[in-house]
C-alpha cells in the first residue's frame, strides 16, 4: 500500500528518502504507480512553482558539468536549495544512465543543500526524460528554489527543456568561427542566455572574438521577447570566474519577466502544453496495452520488417483494432 500522504508530508519537510521514492513513482511506468504519482503531484502542486527554473544546454565538451557545479556551489555558499535534473543518454544494454552525474560533480554532491538526480532519458524524443516535468515539481515542494535541468546537448533535446523551464541558457567555446557554424538556427532561436566557458588563459582573446561573432549573429534573428536582449557573458568554470556575473544575469531575468508578466503568461503555456504532451504519452500507453493491439502487434511488425506491408497500412489496422476494442 502506497502511503501518498505520508510520501508527501515528507517531500514538504525536504526528506530526501521521501523525495526519491516520489520521483521513483513518477517515473515508473507501472499502472498503480502512475495513478500515485498522479495523486502525489495533486497533493504537493500548492507547495511548488517557487523555484526559478533553468535549462542548460551545449556541445558536448563545452563542460556542462563543471559549469553546473561552480554555479551550484556559489548558489549553496549564497544559501540556496538546488535541485539538478541530469538527463543523460540512455544505455541500449542495459536501460539505463551511462555518464554517471554523480562522478562529474562530486563536491556539488556532497553539498547538504544541493539535489542532483541523473535519470535515463528512455524513448523520449529528444532525449529528455519521460517524467522531468513532475520531478521538477517535486523538487520544488521538498523546498529546492534552484532548477537546473541539464541535456544531453544533442537532437530536439533542448527544444524540449526549453518548453519546461524559464531560462534556457545555452553554453558554448571560445572556438569562434567553427563554433559559430556549429551553431544550429533554432537552438539559437530559443537561447535566453549564452555563456561562452573555458574563456582563461590564451582562450580569453579567442573567446571576446566568439562574444562579437554571436552577439552579431544574434542581431540577425528575431528578439524572443520584447523585453529582453539575450546577453552573451564569458565564464571560467574550472577557475570559478564569472560565474556570480551569470547568477546575477539569471536573477536579472527573472525581474524583468516578471515586471513585464510574461513570466507568468510563459509558465502557464507551458503548463498546457504539459497536459497536451502527457495526453500524448498516456495514450500511447493505453494504445500499446490494449489486448487487441498487443494481440495484432507482433505480426504486423514482422509484416512490416519483411516489406509484406507498409508502415502506414499496419499503422490503420492497429489503430482499427484499437477503436474496435
Amino acid at each position: 500500500m502506497i502511503k501518498i500522504k505520508d510520501i508527501a508530508d515528507g517531500i514538504r519537510s525536504g526528506n530526501i528518502r521521501s523525495l526519491a521514492k516520489g520521483i521513483t513513482l513518477v517515473e515508473s511506468r507501472n499502472l498503480d504507480h502512475s495513478r500515485a504519482a498522479t495523486l502525489l503531484l495533486d497533493e504537493l502542486l500548492p507547495d511548488s512553482g517557487n523555484a526559478i527554473r533553468v535549462g542548460i544546454s551545449g556541445v558536448p565538451g563545452v563542460g556542462k558539468s563543471t559549469f553546473i557545479e561552480a554555479l551550484g556551489l556559489a548558489l549553496t555558499a549564497r544559501g540556496h536549495r538546488l535541485a539538478v535534473l541530469a538527463v543523460d543518454p540512455t544505455s541500449q544494454i542495459s536501460g539505463g544512465s551511462i555518464l554517471g552525474d554523480k562522478t562529474r560533480m562530486e563536491e556539488l554532491s556532497r553539498e547538504a543543500n544541493a539535489f542532483i538526480r541523473p535519470s535515463p532519458s528512455g524513448d523520449t524524443l529528444g532525449g529528455v526524460a519521460r517524467k522531468t516535468r513532475e520531478t521538477m515539481l517535486l523538487c520544488e515542494a521538498a523546498g529546492y528554489d534552484v532548477i537546473i535541468i541539464e541535456t544531453v546537448g544533442v537532437g530536439q533535446s533542448e527544444v524540449t527543456v526549453a518548453s519546461m523551464v524559464d531560462l534556457f541558457l545555452l553554453l558554448q567555446l571560445p572556438g569562434a568561427g567553427d563554433e559559430l557554424q556549429g551553431i544550429k538556427k533554432g537552438v539559437m532561436e530559443i537561447a535566453d542566455a549564452i555563456v561562452i566557458n573555458k574563456a582563461e588563459g590564451d582562450n580569453r582573446p579567442r573567446a571576446e572574438l566568439a562574444r562579437g561573432q554571436i552577439e552579431t549573429a544574434l542581431h540577425i534573428l528575431q528578439a524572443k521577447s520584447m523585453n529582453w536582449q539575450v546577453p552573451v557573458q564569458l565564464c571560467s568554470a574550472l577557475k570559478q570566474e564569472g560565474i556570480d556575473a551569470v547568477w546575477e544575469m539569471i536573477c536579472n531575468y527573472r525581474h524583468t519577466m516578471e515586471q513585464s508578466g510574461e513570466f507568468e503568461a510563459k509558465r502557464s503555456s507551458q503548463a498546457t502544453d504539459w497536459m497536451w504532451s502527457m495526453v500524448s504519452d498516456n495514450l500511447k500507453d493505453l494504445f500499446r496495452r490494449d489486448e487487441a493491439v498487443e494481440e495484432l502487434l507482433p505480426t504486423l511488425q514482422q509484416d512490416v520488417a519483411a516489406g509484406r506491408t507498409t508502415p502506414g497500412a499496419a499503422a490503420r489496422l492497429l489503430l482499427e483494432a484499437f477503436r474496435g476494442s
